[in-house]
């Protein structure tokens, strides 16, 4: 295929190419072991690669036929690597939760993660439909491999954010990081159609902004979030207030204190998703806890699917709960219950939150206040970053 891809946003992206892909991201060196993982609902469907018969497992047959075909089509000759198993463990229930133990080859035959699997490559592609960052991360620290999170890859991620060039991402990121990084404090403000307007106000306390950038190279454990393009922060505090879309549509206002979402009240929608959102985090209140500030740095299309649409430069996204991956200190174990101990993601985008606009985001740094998004767009300070 020589076809370049075109993206409604008029850039052009070069047709995906594992092998220029893991190239890039890992720069492996000979004999490398490289290995993927899988997330089934049931791990028989892992016998004799069973979910590809399942219309259902659209990511899991992304992963075999776009990851695993190609590495054994010549792939891992080009470049130097054994291996290229693929393993399947049981789909957990949640964003970044801890990874059950018990896996599975293509033969059905049962394994451990940690003795087989952790332990015995260099290289891991963890290709899923919950996002495995978090845990896979304090792994790859305990046994020393490296990896990629693909979490939700769709046809439109693989044909854009897949397909660049991760030295430029790399490149645009540490720009912007540059131009955010040891701010005191974000402040966003949201216009809702309708209603009043909200602000929330996000503490950073002059720490050094990072980026997910998409390069994981030499031999320091490590894992990239793909696709990368992303400056973020660890929130110190937080207070205000901001807009939240559920997953069935329901908008909430929802008031933050002390770097915690306290409540949620009802802007249009169901009264139940409120109600259920207000019993947990009674019942947990570290479901509230603001642990990342998010900018996107890409130019790339509306894919469907956060873990690219939160890369896109002019959105933003907060997250509630663990953040021990990103730096933070909220880990599994502050929890009340162990499905709660989940890194979720609330993106503010146009395609995603169409009811309300980003009217601002602005931050101060050095005694300045400087305006970072303007309606989902990146204001001056941005947009001479990137053309420095």
């Amino acid at each position: 295929m020589t076809t370049v891809q075109t993206s409604a946003i008029g850039r052009t992206f070069p047709p995906f190419d594992l092998s220029r892909l893991l190239n890039t991201v890992f720069e492996p060196t000979f004999g490398r072991r490289i290995c993927i993982l899988i997330d089934l609902p049931d791990l028989a469907e892992a016998s004799g690669a069973a979910f590809l018969n399942n219309p259902a497992r659209k990511i899991q047959r992304q992963a075999h036929q776009n990851f695993f075909k190609p590495l054994h089509a010549g792939v891992m000759d080009e470049l130097a690597l054994k291996g290229g198993e693929m393993f399947a463990y049981t789909e957990t229930t949640g964003s970044n939760l801890d990874l059950p133990d018990e896996c599975a080859d293509m033969s059905g035959r049962r394994l451990s993660l940690e003795k087989d699997v952790y332990s015995n490559y260099d290289i891991i592609l963890c290709i899923t439909t919950f996002s495995a960052t978090a845990p896979l991360t304090a792994f790859a620290k305990q046994y020393g491999f490296r990896g990629a999170t693909l979490h939700g890859v769709n046809d439109v991620i693989l044909n854009s954010g897949l397909a660049v060039d991760y030295n430029d991402v790399s490149r645009d990121a540490e720009k912007l990081r540059l131009a955010m990084t040891k701010a005191d404090w974000v402040e966003i403000d949201f216009t809702v159609d309708g209603h009043a307007p909200m602000t929330v106000r996000l503490e950073l306390s002059r720490q050094e902004a990072q980026k997910s950038h998409g390069l994981c190279r030499g031999d320091k454990p490590d894992i990239a979030n793909l696709p990368a393009g992303e400056v973020y922060f660890v929130p110190t505090g937080a207070e205000g207030e901001f807009p939240m879309k559920y997953e069935d549509g329901t908008l909430g206002r929802l008031t933050v204190t002390g770097g915690r979402i306290i409540k949620a009240e009802l802007i249009e929608g169901k009264q139940g998703t409120i109600d259920a959102h207000n019993q947990k985090l009674a019942d947990d209140p570290m479901t509230g806890v603001l642990g990342e500030l998010g900018f996107g740095t890409q130019v790339l299309p509306v894919s469907g699917a956060d873990i690219q649409d939160e890369k896109v430069l002019g959105t933003c996204h907060l997250a509630t709960g663990r953040d021990d991956h990103l730096g933070g200190h909220i880990t599994p174990n502050l929890f009340k219950r162990h499905q709660n101990a989940t890194h979720d993601d609330i993106l503010f985008a146009p395609h995603k939150t169409p009811n309300f606009d980003i009217a601002q985001a602005r931050m101060h740094r050095d005694g300045k206040t400087m305006v970072l998004i303007e309606h989902f767009q990146p204001a001056e300070h941005l947009r001479k970053a990137l053309e420095a």
